[in-house]
């Protein structure tokens, strides 16, 4: 994530992007947009909320030689030297013209600009940024006509957000620039980061954390639920949540230990995780750092709901791993023939 407190904008365009699958096509500046005070106050927030929370960032990649990457190439000629920023933005605007193979992908207005002061972590750099609005909004314009008032609507670019985003900072570990990117609009989700970025996640802590709690995640889906009920589906969540929360340093043997119960359950879950290292092309490291960051964002989307097909639902805290134990019990009423929960409580919030 980046903090935008003291950025600015030095140089911006705007082009229109076409898609070559519908014969539309590109339709280029021939000057920077020059702001009024107004406008430039709203477009520096605009272009760079999103990122303020994005917790993971990638590399460039490319099958043979970094140096090929389009992306990587044009912003580093930018951050370089700055003065063609004309004709590397209509550059940048092809290369993304180029990778609209289908009906799905969406025209619409490319803005490119030079950044500076953009705050990542300790450092503090320039960068360039990449966006693309897709989406226009409708919204009414007053005017004045023979002394009263009158409405028409208008179509524009809403200021909430951008549709899809980059910015390249003009810094790098081992593995490369750093890149932090955006897709509101994911209905290729190939087409922005695979096709046009080429960017990859690169070998940290943020990355661990992610494939761990997704893998979890899916073996609480695939294995815990169907073979043993939804609260220890549950549970299992919960406490996968509890153990990252307690250790700075994940080490799977012992989240196995203090996760599960029993060795069946242990065994389940590591011919699981083989299969799923092997469909996700991946390896699932033995030991990490855990990134708070990243593991908040993961626990937003972990859902610990006990669905029933007698339309009722039980919603369990991730928070509290110790609470559907202690307060929920599952039988099975031989009179009705039927399963049922039976859940302890004090009062009712």
């Amino acid at each position: 994530m980046i903090k935008r407190n003291k950025a600015s904008i030095s140089k911006c365009i705007l082009h229109k992007v076409g898609n070559k699958f519908n014969s539309t096509k590109n339709a280029f500046s021939e000057q920077l947009i020059d702001f009024d005070e107004v406008s430039y106050d709203l477009i520096v927030p605009y272009l760079l909320r999103p990122f303020t929370s994005v917790a993971e960032t990638y590399r460039f990649n490319h099958h043979s030689n970094i140096e090929l990457n389009e992306i990587n190439t044009y912003s580093s000629q930018l951050l370089n030297d700055d003065s063609n920023f004309i004709e590397v933005s209509r550059h940048i605007v092809t290369h993304l013209f180029e990778q609209s193979n289908s009906a799905q992908i969406k025209t619409g207005d490319v803005i490119v600009c030079m950044l500076h002061d953009i705050q990542y972590e300790d450092y503090v750099c320039d960068a360039v940024g990449i966006f693309k609005i897709e989406n226009k909004a409708h919204f009414f314009q007053t005017y004045l006509e023979n002394n009263s008032y009158d409405i028409i609507v208008q179509k524009g670019i809403a200021t909430k957000k951008v549709d899809k985003g980059c910015i390249i900072l003009n810094t790098a570990d081992t593995e490369g620039k750093i890149v932090l990117s955006v897709d509101n609009n994911n209905y290729d989700t190939q087409y922005w980061i695979k096709s046009f970025l080429n960017v990859k996640y690169p070998d940290d802590s943020n990355q661990h954390t992610k494939n761990y709690i997704e893998m979890c995640r899916e073996f609480s889906k695939d294995v815990m639920q169907p073979q043993f009920g939804g609260q220890e589906q549950s549970n299992f969540l919960a406490k996968t949540v509890d153990f990252f929360k307690e250790n700075e340093i994940i080490n799977v043997e012992t989240f196995k230990e203090d996760v599960f119960e029993d060795e069946d359950r242990i065994q389940l879950f590591e011919d699981y995780k083989k299969t799923y290292e092997s469909d996700h092309n991946l390896v699932l490291r033995n030991q990490f750092d855990v990134s708070e960051v990243v593991l908040k964002k993961q626990k937003q989307k972990i859902k610990t709901e006990i669905k029933l097909d007698t339309n009722i639902q039980i919603k369990l805290d991730v928070d509290a791993p110790d609470a559907s134990a202690e307060y929920l019990e599952r039988g099975y009423d031989e009179a009705k023939k039927m399963h049922y929960y039976k859940v302890f409580f004090n009062e009712e919030g």
